[in-house]
């Protein structure tokens, strides 16, 4: 989904237990990915899979000037959105017409960076055709991938993950700190037992019971935690009975699967009933959590004014009942406690969750009590989030929903699937849709919108607002035809059922597309239209917001700036009276635009700066995009050439993350390309080139800061690649070989190497090399900038 944070080059999980040990697994792991650009971690769960990839991913980091960036899988059950968590975790915004794997590997061709794909087994062809396309695609980027079974790549290296060694426990345990399994005892223990260590008198015991649980590293994190209340020796005793029950009294050793089903049955055993119900209702909780959610998904009813039970009454769980319960899992390790953006989340472990999720479906019915309560939860805060979304908490929305986007999919993927639950499942996608649309994720809107539309083809409210969402998402995504067939579908039903608010959304629709596809009378009709209707009963403030944002752009284009800005006050006002940051930003990149076209570039700029300061704040791609092209012209026309160059550079690979082909009507485009070309006459190739890669090596919050601020980007020391990293690239010089000239112009053409290479007859790894050298020399860091090059060249 989107909305994702500001690009950084780090994004490894946080580490809320010491980690011990496994260096030689480290050590191994960095050298395979040196040779290899796959490399997978296989072995059994809760043997450390994940941990060990973030340490090596943290060891070898700095090898990759683009950073780390980690896909989390565990809560991902559907294959199609494999590709659209991959692009998530790259900080994409996808706004082209491509398909979504197609798309990603456009974007990412030129990065360097290593991508973690955590949790495969469950999604195997998926990844496995997700590691493909970017190893065949990219020439910088290596994966590094755990999974309990293998992606089946010829590119593949397998690299197993075995327990943790553990000692003869009747051998020499003279330095038992040499080994991890008992050091991750000692560890565990000494957090609910202040002071515990090793020592001669239990380190005997210990390494029983750390043989006994195979070294499983989830197995013994699990039994230390029981040091609360039992002695090693005790805990070794209640385990061995265990044990015999599970193998009939025989002396067989359990298989490790077996051993850690042992471990986890026994911690749920010594749960009390509450908490044993909690766990197991949590565990359709596909990520983390709040209390909020805990107490409305575990709870048997919700908790009702005064105190009053439900009707039926509170069943084994009340919701005030959840709190001591969650407390209770904390202290036996069965949930992680984590920092949300909002406060306080908690976390099943994998492995925990799937045996939470076992024992629920062995009580009748409950799975989809539970499930139906998590979906309606879901619905309940989309429809929170939305009441208030035109307001002054637009950036805790965002982080909000991002925070429970797995679960949003969860609910969702229930909903469309289950009987009787399909209308609910249209329902909350399209009361999503000022996420799906603001927040930079209209694939996956649409993913769902196009999934819940052909499930429920009746004439229903929900079909009416689902339709022009579906329109909305599909014009973003340059499906202009499919977006206005489906406002016009939304527009009609939502007048067949008297419904003003749904067909005035609808009618939206139909005008940004109008205007999007240069229609610009029939644009100018439209808007002067409704927004002369002024709001309709139920109409969503933003959209009626919108409404005005869009009669002020049609007016500029057509050079009516005087009633442009007319209009764009009245939409501030309304903004600035509820708080609102996201339609407001956009409010002012029009009073820039209309600025503009009066000439007045003082005041232009000084509503650019202020609406690309609240973009970043709301996370706006597309719109920090857009405003940095509008920069670039408004500095263009104030003489300051150098500075616009590198607000090109910025905005340039800006838009690499959400279309190389840009987005938007060629009134749009057309500011860009006239910029670009003034300022290369105006300073030549050679300055152009120098302050164009400088500008286009910073970071989205970079590009932001420096656009809002007068100056120029700080001098050659070492420029800044994407990421924020410092290059090391030497100063440009601009002498191409006629070869690597050759290549330059293919690479403009969009080429990936192998198709330079296939069209030159010469090997890829030739034609990278040449690549290579050219960016080199002209102190670029991306293949887009080559491409700018040679267009500014021709």
């Amino acid at each position: 989904m989107g909305g994702s944070a500001p690009r950084r080059d780090r994004h490894l999980p946080v580490e809320t237990t010491s980690f011990v040990d496994r260096r030689g697994e480290q050590t191994e792991g960095r050298e395979l990915l040196a040779r290899a650009r796959l490399v997978t971690l296989t072995g059994p769960g809760g043997v450390g899979k994940t941990r060990l990839a973030a340490r090596i991913a943290a060891r070898v980091e700095r090898a990759f000037p683009d950073g780390v960036r980690f896909v989390h899988l565990a809560g991902l059950h559907d294959p199609a959105l494999v590709p659209l968590a991959a692009a998530d975790a790259l900080g994409l915004h996808d706004h082209s017409a491509q398909p979504p794997l197609d798309a990603l590997v456009e974007q990412v061709r030129d990065r360097r960076l290593l991508l973690v794909v955590d949790n495969c087994e469950h999604l195997l062809q998926a990844c496995a055709d997700l590691a493909a396309a970017v190893l065949r695609g990219t020439t910088g980027i290596r994966i590094l991938a755990t999974s309990r079974h293998r992606l089946g790549l010829t590119e593949e290296h397998l690299m197993e993950v075995r327990p943790l060694p553990v000692p003869d426990p009747d051998g020499d345990l003279s330095a038992p700190d040499a080994y991890p399994a008992l050091a991750l005892f000692a560890d565990r223990a000494a957090a609910v037992v202040p002071g515990f260590r090793l020592t001669a008198d239990n380190r005997v015991a210990v390494a029983r019971l750390c043989s006994r649980l195979d070294g499983l590293p989830l197995a013994i994190e699990l039994a230390a935690v029981r040091m609360r209340v039992l002695g090693v020796e005790q805990l070794l005793e209640r385990l061995d009975d265990r044990y015999r029950l599970l193998t009939a009294g025989s002396s067989a050793v359990l298989p490790r699967h077996q051993t850690l089903r042992a471990a986890v049955e026994w911690s749920h055993e010594l749960c009390t009933e509450q908490e044993q119900l909690v766990w197991e209702r949590a565990s359709v909780l596909v990520a983390g959590f709040d209390l909020e959610t805990a107490e409305a998904v575990c709870a048997d009813g919700e908790r009702s004014e005064m105190g009053v039970p439900p009707a039926g009454g509170w069943g084994r769980v009340r919701p005030q009942d959840v709190l001591e319960a969650v407390a209770g899992l904390v202290d036996k390790s069965v949930l992680g406690r984590e920092q949300g953006p909002d406060g306080v989340r908690y976390r099943l472990l994998d492995t925990l969750r799937h045996y939470g999720l076992d024992r629920l479906r062995q009580r009748a019915g409950e799975e989809g009590a539970v499930r139906r309560r998590q979906r309606d939860w879901a619905q309940r805060r989309a429809a929170d989030c939305e009441r208030v979304w035109f307001g002054p908490g637009q950036q805790k929305i965002v982080a909000r929903l991002r925070a429970d986007q797995d679960n949003l999919r969860a609910a969702l993927d229930f909903s469309l699937t289950a009987p009787g639950e399909r209308l609910a499942g249209l329902r909350l996608a399209g009361t999503l849709w000022f996420y799906w649309h603001a927040c930079g994720a209209p694939r996956e809107g649409r993913y769902w919108l196009e999934r819940a539309l052909d499930a429920n083809p009746g004439p229903t409210p929900e079909r009416a607002r689902g339709l022009w969402v579906s329109g909305l998402l599909a014009a973003a995504t340059q499906d202009m035809a499919e977006g206005l067939r489906r406002a016009r579908d939304a527009h009609t039903l939502a007048g067949r059922l008297d419904d003003p608010a749904e067909a005035a959304h609808a009618a939206y629709v139909i005008g940004v597309i109008r205007m999007f596809s240069d229609e610009l009378p029939a644009a100018l009709e439209h808007f002067e239209a409704t927004v002369a209707r002024g709001r309709v009963p139920g109409q969503h403030l933003s959209l009626y917001g919108l409404d005005q944002v869009e009669l002020a752009c049609t007016l500029g284009f057509l050079g009516e700036a005087d009633r442009a800005v007319e209009v764009c006050e009245r939409a501030r006002r309304l903004c600035e009276e509820h708080g609102e940051e996201w339609v407001r930003s956009y409010v002012l990149r029009m009073l820039a635009l209309a600025h503009t076209v009066k000439q007045d570039w003082k005041e232009a700029e000084r509503h650019a700066r202020e609406a690309l300061r609240l973009k970043l704040a709301v996370h706006d791609v597309t719109g920090i995009a857009l405003t940095l092209d509008l920069l670039a012209r408004i500095a263009t026309e104030a003489g300051a050439h150098a500075h616009a160059a590198a607000l090109l550079g910025g905005a340039d690979r800006t838009w690499a993350d959400i279309d190389r082909d840009r987005w938007g009507s060629a009134a749009l485009d057309s500011i860009r390309r006239d910029s670009g070309e003034r300022v290369l006459g105006a300073l030549g190739q050679a300055a152009f080139e120098r302050s164009y890669a400088k500008g286009g090596a910073l970071g989205l919050a970079e590009i932001v800061a420096y656009a809002t601020e007068d100056g120029q980007p700080e001098q050659p020391a070492p420029a800044r690649r994407a990421n924020g990293r410092r290059a090391t690239r030497t100063a440009p010089c601009t002498a191409l070989t006629r070869r690597e000239a050759e290549v330059a112009e293919l690479v403009a053409q969009g080429l990936a190497n192998q198709q330079i290479a296939d069209r030159l007859v010469i090997a890829r790894r030739t034609a990278e090399g040449h690549v290579e050298r050219i960016l080199s020399k002209l102190g670029f860091s991306n293949r887009s900038q080559i491409a700018a090059w040679v267009t500014a060249q021709r």
